[in-house]
């Protein structure tokens, strides 16, 4: 099968400055993993150099296997009780107003990683007692009593990805279900808090099919939307059916925005957590 050749506006501009430097020491001295590397992010260049990061937190070995993500598939490590203290004290070297935690899958604990999560959030409430929380959760395979212990550790912002349309959705990813990731977000809005999701596009949807998912994010309460292209981590990965362009991203901005949606960013290289220190001004501040 012949590939899809790269358009220019997917080119990316690598540099490094002393705050990248500064970043990257951070995050390999402290043996922290991030979804930045992991994931191969498009932008890690341009958000390490402003001093930002994604922390992934679990481990760096997922229980899937989604054929669209680069993060290493096996069986996971015992968890590091000391992570949650190293990434919040990461976050203070780091003077970060903002911050943003992930996590990979662990369907091998008990709790599915639920209180590794809590005393993450904790740590860096206590540590960094003026820094906004935004986690990016798993879908904890719909166990509400489990992604309540997420909502009452009190984040601003919690995010979940529904990753791409309904239609595709088995075919890319390895356990979790559409209507699952609907169901957790539906509960986080109706918790009161902030909801927040992110797709890929370029897996061969529709744009029809990208407008279904907007009303059934729009239905569930979800009031932050990302939407970037898919780019293709290895040759084992799933392919990129098609890069779409600027002007259809726009197109999708303007139509989520139109359903009501508080914030859309939708461009070729928007990843869920790229720029989210802007997505804060949102956090329902009455919530709960």
């Amino acid at each position: 099968m012949d590939r899809v050749r790269k358009p220019e506006w997917l080119k990316i501009r690598i540099g490094a400055n002393e705050r990248y430097s500064d970043t990257k020491r951070i995050v390999e001295s402290h043996s922290l993993h991030t979804i930045c590397s992991s994931g191969r992010c498009p932008n890690m260049s341009e958000c390490w150099g402003r001093g930002t990061a994604t922390f992934m937190i679990g481990g760096e070995i997922c229980t899937r296997s989604c054929k669209f993500c680069n993060t290493l598939t096996g069986r996971p490590h015992i968890l590091d009780p000391k992570e949650p203290t190293h990434v919040a004290e990461s976050i203070a070297l780091m003077k970060l107003s903002h911050a943003v935690i992930t996590s990979v899958d662990r369907d091998d604990l008990q709790d599915l990683g639920a209180e590794h999560w809590v005393n993450t959030i904790n740590e860096i409430k206590r540590i960094n007692p003026e820094t906004t929380v935004e986690v990016l959760i798993p879908d904890f395979q719909g166990k509400e009593e489990l992604v309540a212990m997420i909502i009452n550790a009190k984040p601003e912002i919690i995010s979940h990805n529904m990753e791409t349309v309904r239609r595709i959705t088995p075919l890319v990813r390895s356990a979790a279900r559409y209507d699952t990731s609907l169901k957790v977000l539906k509960q986080i809005a109706e918790s009161g808090s902030t909801a927040k999701s992110g797709i890929m596009v370029g897996l061969g949807e529709t744009p029809s099919e990208v407008e279904e998912l907007m009303d059934d994010l729009a239905n569930s309460g979800c009031s932050i939307l990302t939407i970037g292209q898919y780019l293709q981590p290895t040759h084992k990965h799933y392919p990129v059916k098609e890069y779409i362009t600027p002007e259809q991203f726009l197109r999708y901005k303007e139509l989520g925005l139109s359903k009501g949606f508080a914030e859309v960013e939708s461009g070729p290289l928007v990843r869920s957590s790229y720029r989210a220190e802007r997505h804060i001004r949102f956090h329902k501040k009455d919530a709960q």
